[in-house]
């Protein structure tokens, strides 16, 4: 048997940090997953590098921020020279497999082809079930057609209007099904890696099984926290997302509308964590939990009409841009029940698993400069890895009508106190500045407050440094070939 550790990569799509009951989140009916960071590590502040799904995941899968692996927008493809993590690890001698999303490239892309280095032996793609069920690697469409084909064609037909998924039919069943089997095939003559990536709890919220809200509290869900007059002291972009977001202007929902939209989200993650508990119990069912690195996370968040505004976009309220991080690893001495409240970024993740799988730290940084290994926060041997997170927002979302016209973009600078987000696109500099300490709620901004002015140009020049830093770790995409000695031009003035 290998002593590299297996790797279990767990990833939910649109999950914001406070959605389990882990994270203290009364009205959560997810007992799996508060059992993983019970016996593991919990991450409080693990902040995404952009909110849109694919420039985040491309960072998650690459350990680059955005300037590094060059995917900025939704539908942005990734440069055919990118190598994603799981090739490192095939190289390191693991079987590697993805079951359910990986968009790293336009969903269009995906549908018809394969990211040239996305490193997997075993490739069973889905993105979404009900999307784009003609393309040829459309995995949850293939097996849908050979368990119950009036509903795989229901769903060909209908689309997002199919509601209410039957469990054994769901996509999120068929990922964690395909990943407890790819779990009992193993025969331990090499440490695997895999990747079970499902949509949920990713709006229109509405195909989750109705059993689960027998097992949901909906009572216990609030209402949407928005205090009277925040939209006052916004940058003019985030207000052109409250009444343009791609789902509609927020106005126009009524409380019964948000009602519902914020009951299926979380009973989508109700069924999400049921699901994962049977892949849990895969791994002790197989005697391998022990020596298994567990992780957890998401995309990016969901802002459920908080503050006003609708799923994800150009603004970096926690729900939109911090999410969930759970880590175990019995084997590493990981002790259960420990919470790490130093910043941690998404693509963090990338550089931590290819620790976890012996690649060096000079390997690493040639691949990920920015990435940082979680192993020794995870176990205690140290405290924090960064004083900062980044995270950007180039037109990166879309309106009611596609890319916003005209451009939105904007960068968030965090600390362990101070939150700064500033907007690029106006004539007169435009921001906010939270003091999450003070405001964790992120109700009052205090960008161009007297008392905060020594604040907000501290954290502005951080800001640009980091900004300006990104050359330094950026090379010639399309490679150079320099001059031989007999090709070289003479320029000297005679």
């Amino acid at each position: 048997m290998s002593d590299q550790p297996n790797i279990l990569l767990i990833m939910t799509d649109q999950q914001r940090f406070d959605s389990l009951g882990c994270y203290g989140f009364d009205a959560a009916y997810t007992p799996n997953l508060d059992q993983l960071a019970a016996e593991g590590v919990l991450f409080e502040r693990c902040y995404v590098n952009n909110p849109i799904c694919t420039p985040s995941r491309a960072s998650l899968m690459t350990g680059k921020h955005l300037p590094g692996h060059g995917v900025y927008k939704l539908y942005d493809n990734l440069p055919a020279d990118e190598v994603l993590f799981p090739e490192h690890l095939r190289q390191h001698g693991y079987d590697t497999a993805l079951f359910g999303k990986l968009h790293v490239s336009s969903l269009h892309f995906e549908a018809e082809q394969r990211n040239p280095h996305d490193g997997f032996d075993t490739y069973e793609w889905c993105l979404e079930g009900c999307v784009r069920m003609d393309s040829p690697y459309h995995a949850y469409r293939q097996w849908l057609e050979q368990v119950d084909p009036e509903f795989c064609q229901r769903l060909m037909t209908e689309g997002r209007a199919v509601k209410h998924h039957p469990q054994a039919l769901h996509f999120t069943h068929w990922a964690a099904q395909r990943t407890i089997d790819f779990i009992e095939g193993q025969d331990g003559s090499q440490p695997f890696f895999c990747m079970m990536s499902i949509f949920d709890p990713h709006n229109p919220y509405e195909d989750y099984p109705l059993e689960m809200l027998d097992l949901l509290d909906a009572a216990k869900i609030p209402e949407p926290m928005i205090a009277e007059g925040e939209s006052e002291n916004w940058p003019e972009a985030i207000r052109r997302e409250s009444k343009h977001n791609y789902l509609g202007d927020f106005a126009d929902l009524s409380p019964e509308d948000l009602r519902k939209m914020r009951v299926g989200y979380h009973a989508s993650i109700t069924f999400a964590d049921q699901e994962i508990g049977r892949v849990l119990a895969a791994l002790d069912a197989k005697g391998i939990a022990d020596n298994t690195l567990v992780i957890f996370t998401s995309d990016h968040g969901d802002m459920l009409g908080d503050h006003e505004l609708l799923v994800k976009g150009a603004f970096f309220f926690d729900a939109n841009v911090r999410v969930p991080l759970l880590m175990r690893w019995p084997e590493r001495g990981i002790q259960g029940g420990r919470r790490v409240t130093s910043l941690v970024q998404l693509h963090d993740l990338a550089a931590t698993i290819l620790d976890a799988a012996g690649m060096t730290e000079d390997a690493r940084l040639r691949w990920m400069p920015e990435a940082c290994s979680l192993l020794d926060v995870a176990s205690g041997a140290t405290e924090r890895v960064r004083d900062y997170a980044v995270c950007c927002y180039r037109n990166s979302g879309i309106s009611t009508t596609g890319y916003w016209d005209p451009p939105i973009n904007a960068t968030m600078f965090a600390d362990e106190r101070y939150k700064l987000n500033l907007f690029h696109d106006s004539s007169a500099l435009a921001g906010e500045l939270y003091d999450m300490h003070e405001d964790p709620q992120e109700f009052h901004n205090l960008w161009g407050k007297p008392d905060f002015s020594s604040v907000q140009a501290q954290m502005t020049h951080r800001l640009a440094d980091w900004l300006g830093s990104q050359e330094r770790h950026l090379g010639t995409r399309g490679g150079a070939q320099l001059p031989t000695p007999q090709q070289k031009i003479p320029n000297k003035l005679q």
